[in-house]
C-alpha cells in the first residue's frame, strides 16, 4: 500500500478536538486521532441492539489458526491496529494493563494488525513493546467483515456471547475502555448484562 499524499485536518467544537489524517492515492486506511477532551460516561449497545461480531480465521505469530469464536464465553477487546498508527502506540500499553490485570476475570485482548508488510513488521513490534495478549495477521477479507477499516485504531469490545457491545474509531479514553469492560465482566452473560453501563496486550 503507497501513499502518495497526506492531508491533516483538526476538527475542534464545543466538544472533544478531533485530528483526522487522511492519506490520499492509493492508501485504503487512515489514522484517525481521537482527543478526548473530557470522558463522556460510557454507553454500551443495548443488549437486544448488539449485532454478533463476524467471525474470521486468522494465524498468530506462532502460525496457529485462530478464530474469534473460539473467545466466546469471554468479554473480547478486539484491536485492529497497526505498526505505523501513531494513537495505536498511545493505546497498546492500556492494553497490556487490562490483558494482566483482568485476564483472570475473563478478559482476552486481541490484536490484529492491519500491516501490509506483515510479520516482518510486526514480530520485531510485538518484542519491543512487550506485548502480552495474542496478536493475529489481518487480511482484506476480514478488513471487508468489519466494513473496510478506514480508520486505524478501530477497536471493539464484546460481550461474553460475541455480540459487539462497543465500537472505538480513533484514540479513545482508557477510563471509557475499562468501564465497559468491566461492566461486561460483571455479567454473566449478554443476556444479562443490562442495556448501557458504566463501571469502574505479542502473541501466544
Amino acid at each position: 500500500m503507497r501513499v502518495r499524499h497526506t492531508t491533516i485536518s483538526i476538527i475542534e467544537g464545543g466538544g472533544p478536538t478531533i485530528i483526522v489524517t487522511r492519506s490520499l492515492g492509493l492508501a485504503v486506511v487512515v489514522c484517525v486521532a481521537l482527543v478526548v477532551a473530557c470522558a463522556a460516561a460510557p454507553r454500551l449497545t443495548p443488549v437486544k441492539a448488539r449485532k454478533l461480531a463476524p467471525d474470521f480465521t486468522l494465524k498468530d505469530a506462532n502460525g496457529s489458526t485462530v478464530h474469534l469464536s473460539d473467545y466466546r464465553g469471554k468479554v473480547v477487546l478486539l484491536d485492529f491496529w497497526a505498526t505505523w498508527c501513531t494513537p495505536c502506540q498511545v493505546e497498546i500499553p492500556w492494553f497490556i494493563d487490562f490483558e494482566r490485570s483482568l485476564k483472570g476475570r475473563g478478559l482476552a485482548v486481541v490484536g490484529v494488525s492491519m500491516d501490509e508488510d506483515g510479520w516482518d513488521a510486526v514480530k520485531p513490534y510485538i518484542q519491543k513493546r512487550g506485548m502480552n495478549y495474542r496478536v493475529l495477521l489481518g487480511d482484506e477479507g476480514v478488513a471487508k467483515q468489519y466494513g473496510g477499516l478506514d480508520a486505524l485504531p478501530t477497536t471493539l469490545v464484546l460481550d461474553r456471547d460475541g455480540r459487539i457491545a462497543a465500537t472505538h474509531m480513533g484514540l479513545s479514553d482508557k477510563r471509557e475502555f475499562l468501564d465497559e469492560i468491566t461492566t461486561l465482566l460483571d455479567s454473566r452473560s449478554a443476556g444479562n448484562a443490562g442495556g448501557a453501563g458504566s463501571a469502574g496486550a505479542g502473541a501466544k
